[in-house]
């Protein structure tokens, strides 16, 4: 039926129960008109098809396909955005993606994809977002990544990559997202204090890694959207376009949570789960946009700095598991937003601030600092 519609441009069959019933007929019935096909969250299994060669927008995500990326996929000379997450395929990414000169988003996360990342970015290419979360891939990061100008969304979660920290990707101008949680990236972040860098960056989450050193200082300096407020905004904006929003899944509250669709003003800085160590810079204090900062899990100690109390879009602050001294700065109480605190497991001492949302956190949020005092909800 769908065949003898010649002018067929978007057809969209996502979120049902389809299967293949032939899938050859299937394929030869899919049309050269289309340029935006959506399958995705259906029953669908076996290999990934390829769709006409007029497509621009495929989506294929949450079904059962397996086996590998078939390399005549990078002959679709149209293709802008690609949704290929939440599948079984498995092998090696494709090398010949980067030199679709179309390409504007990958979505390859949640597959079996293994081995090293050799896809070589060609000069020039418009790609937006790079989101490989929850494969198997090894290595480095690919260097040529340095020549995507245009990209806002990195993720590379939960793989096995072996790398130092990439600060080398400051320097694109556009990156609001980068993701590196979950890894094998390993030593300190240093940073030269002569370099702007990250100047878009919004979202940065490299918990769970083997970072070490003190915590980068400069680099937190270098954070200029998370020093904007914008009170002015009446329509929320998200990151994408109106053929792709993109979806991160983020640590809040001690718990794993999706955003379906990222809010360009949502600022998140995740560095738990490393060795980090030293004293938390006072300059954090300036980042008065960030919603969610996640320390916990390091070696840090010292005081936790009074300036935390001037960020008063935090929503979220975890600074457990270190070795923090001092008392509570009173300044956190001005946190009208703060729904969730934990300072438990330090060394912390005097009384808990009270008042405000300090009135909400129970006992939890300050268990195994045995000096501090203060009455807490039970």
């Amino acid at each position: 039926m769908f065949s003898n519609l010649s002018g067929l441009g978007t057809h969209n069959l996502s979120y049902n129960s389809f299967s293949w019933a032939d899938k050859d007929q299937v394929k030869s019935n899919l049309l050269d008109s289309l340029y935006d096909l959506d399958l995705c969250s259906n029953s669908l299994q076996g290999s990934l098809p390829i769709p006409p060669s007029s497509i621009e927008n495929f989506y294929i995500s949450h079904n059962k396909l397996s086996g590998h990326i078939p390399l005549t996929i990078c002959k679709l000379e149209f293709l802008r955005a690609l949704d290929l997450a939440s599948n079984s395929l498995k092998g090696a990414i494709p090398p010949c993606f980067g030199n679709m000169s179309t390409i504007e988003v990958l979505d390859l996360r949640y597959n079996n994809l293994s081995g090293t990342i050799q896809t070589n970015f060609s000069i020039g290419n418009p790609l937006r977002s790079f989101n490989l979360r929850g494969n198997k891939l090894e290595g480095k990061i690919p260097r040529s990544l340095i020549t995507s100008k245009r990209l806002e969304v990195l993720d590379l979660g939960n793989n096995e990559l072996n790398d130092t920290f990439p600060m080398w990707l400051g320097t694109l101008p556009n990156l609001m997202v980068l993701i590196l949680r979950s890894n094998k990236l390993h030593g300190p972040i240093r940073t030269s204090k002569t370099k702007r860098l990250f100047p878009q960056l919004r979202i940065i989450d490299i918990s769970s890694n083997g970072f070490y050193g003190d915590l980068p200082t400069h680099l937190l300096e270098n954070f200029q959207a998370m020093k904007k407020v914008d009170e002015n905004m009446k329509t929320p904006i998200y990151i994408g376009d109106y053929y792709y929003k993109d979806s991160i899944t983020i640590s809040s509250k001690e718990m794993s949570m999706e955003l379906v669709r990222i809010f360009s003003m949502y600022t998140d800085i995740d560095l738990s789960s490393n060795r980090f160590e030293g004293y938390i810079p006072s300059v954090i204090g300036n980042l008065t946009s960030l919603v969610l900062l996640n320390l916990s899990h390091n070696s840090l100690e010292g005081h936790i700095p009074t300036s935390l109390g001037s960020v008063s879009a935090l929503q979220s602050l975890d600074l457990s598991f270190n070795k923090l001294g001092g008392e509570i700065p009173v300044q956190l109480a001005s946190l009208t937003f703060l729904g969730f605190l934990s300072v438990s497991h330090n060394h912390l001492v005097g009384c808990i601030p009270s008042g405000n949302q300090f009135a909400t956190f129970e006992s939890g949020s300050f268990e195994g600092n045995d000096e501090l005092r203060g009455n807490v909800k039970l």
